[in-house]
């Protein structure tokens, strides 16, 4: 499809393609200095002691997971409203996703009064998912999870860039999981990164990273080693240096795009309570600082969503959904959800939610080309 107007579109130019050729140059490829220099940079950006590249969000979920202890029998309580891989790290550990219901159509993050429904002897984490790149109810699902003595994971994957409390997300729990897939704020076009002030979590994260192994090859490389134990079932689940060097370039424009993402949602804003009122506007007023990852509107109760959409793309204007609910899933129709907590606000919005276009490159002309033909397909 030839979009007027695409879903998302990525910054790249000249500086991702010097810092690629620089690694190639350089000869080394696999994870080595400039992931080293990577995690350096987004740690500090996040406000973490630690953070460990990986090659996907996916991945780091994965290993968030497994350096929180959750095991086969264990249950963790996580939003219905996410992509699917949020549940699906659960289950590669053999525990159990139970699934929460977000907060409101106003607010689409996960309810702590949903996440307290949820709760039985079996429970043992919580993973939360800051939508769109905004925050959760950070404060109280850490006064929660300590009163039970739970572990937090942030699916940070919406948010680089985002703060609560002057505090990045990611970084309130005990585990942060971030994506670079080639839609988020940042891209590698593959690629993830954990984050953690925990030492002892860290250094599991490191092993589990690296089929766990005690030395990688860059430090054998750098005469720091010349041999290793393997003393953890780990992964491969490294990152490579070409990506790292990309994600280096994008972690320096990403405040800018930020903020150019910012003043796209200003817009919509205004447009819509204009163009189209009878749309519902999520996270019009939130917490903390987001990083507008997404701009996701409601339709009204008993709207054509298909229509609507189909509307837009023959406007050429895409669009997208986020997300179909996980326990709707017919992979997740084995597990016994007999008992579980109802969703009746996330059951509600599932079927009116419409993503529209939003990229740091989208102009105001193009909101306001968007905004027209959203307005002429709810006529």
């Amino acid at each position: 499809m030839d979009w007027l107007i695409p879903l998302g579109d990525v910054d790249f130019g000249a500086e991702e393609e010097a810092a690629v050729l620089e690694v190639l140059r350089s000869r080394w490829l696999t994870m080595g200095s400039v992931t080293q220099t990577f995690e350096k940079e987004f740690s500090a950006m996040v406000g973490s002691r630690h953070a460990i590249a990986v090659n996907n969000a996916t991945a780091a979920l994965h290993l968030a997971c497994l350096a929180c202890g959750i095991r086969p029998g264990d249950e963790v309580i996580v939003p219905s409203l996410t992509f699917v891989a949020t549940a699906n790290a659960v289950r590669y550990t053999g525990a159990t996703p139970v699934f929460a219901d977000v907060v409101s159509e106003l607010d689409l993050t996960i309810s702590v009064q949903s996440i307290e429904a949820c709760l039985t002897e079996k429970t043992r984490a919580i993973i939360v998912m800051h939508y769109g790149g905004y925050a959760c109810d950070m404060p109280s699902i850490m006064a929660f999870a300590k009163q039970h003595g739970l572990a937090v994971i942030e699916d940070a994957a919406h948010s680089a860039g985002a703060a609560l409390e002057g505090r990045g997300l990611g970084s309130w729990g005990q585990v942060g999981c971030y994506s670079f897939f080639s839609n988020k704020n940042m891209t590698t076009g593959e690629g993830g990164m954990l984050v953690t002030d925990d030492d002892a979590i860290a250094g599991r994260l490191r092993n589990l990273r690296s089929h766990g192994m005690t030395a990688m090859t860059w430090d054998r490389h750098q005469g720091h080693a010349w041999s290793y134990d393997v003393t953890a079932l780990g992964y491969n689940y490294r990152i490579d240096e070409i990506h790292s060097a990309i994600g280096r370039v994008q972690l320096s424009k990403l405040a800018h795009n930020n903020a150019r993402r910012a003043q796209a949602v200003a817009q919509y804003n205004e447009l819509l309570l204009e163009l189209a009122p009878s749309i519902t506007i999520p996270f019009q007023s939130h917490r903390g600082l987001s990083s507008y990852h997404i701009f996701p509107i409601l339709l009204p109760k008993g709207g054509d969503r298909l229509a609507f959409m189909e509307n837009m793309k023959a406007e050429r204007i895409q669009t997208s959904i986020h997300y179909p609910p996980i326990h709707k899933f017919s992979a997740y129709a084995e597990l016994d959800q007999s008992a579980r907590a109802p969703l009746p606000i996330t059951e509600d919005i599932v079927d009116r939610e419409v993503t529209l276009p939003l990229y740091p490159g989208l102009s105001e002309k193009d909101v306001l080309t968007v905004m027209q033909a959203v307005q002429k397909a709810m006529s």
